[in-house]
């Protein structure tokens, strides 16, 4: 087989439509776009948010709210239920997560959650906690850090 060969496959490629060619094609005069109008006109068509001249609907509705994307915060989160499964670790930071590999990634930080309980005193360093999760810590024995990043 050779490069001349090859050919697309039959009904895969279509013929451009040929328009103003004169009345035989039915395709002549006005070139498929009717009489006049805007529309008929050359040129780029109008997008589709244009209106008529109308004033469109994203400039007519009011606008609410802030988007605060350049300060927010995301943190990889952590339950004391997921801490209580590991076993052998009394100080947990986020360098130890990440090499047990219990987090993918930090993000902006790590920050642990109160959801379920904790049985061992243990010493967890993270850059946020929930109040819930030091009462639970402290309950427990353990010692809550806060790291600074």
């Amino acid at each position: 087989m050779k490069i001349q060969d090859l050919a697309p496959e039959k009904g895969s490629v279509k013929k451009a439509k040929r328009v103003g060619r004169g009345p035989g094609s039915r395709h002549g005069k006005t070139s498929t776009k009717g009489h006049k109008g805007q529309k008929a006109r050359s040129g780029r068509a109008k997008g589709p948010m244009f209106e008529g001249g109308q004033t469109p609907l994203q400039r007519r509705l009011p606008k609410r709210g802030f988007k605060n994307y350049p300060f927010k915060k995301e943190y990889a989160i952590l339950n004391l239920s997921d801490i209580n499964r590991l076993e052998g670790i009394e100080e947990i930071s986020p360098d130890v997560l990440l090499k047990k590999k219990v987090i993918k990634d930090i993000k902006d930080g790590l920050k642990i959650l109160g959801n379920g309980n904790i049985d061992k005193p243990l010493f967890i360093k993270a850059h946020a906690f929930s109040s819930s999760a030091v009462e639970k810590i402290t309950a427990a024995g353990g010692k809550a850090e806060v790291l600074k990043k």
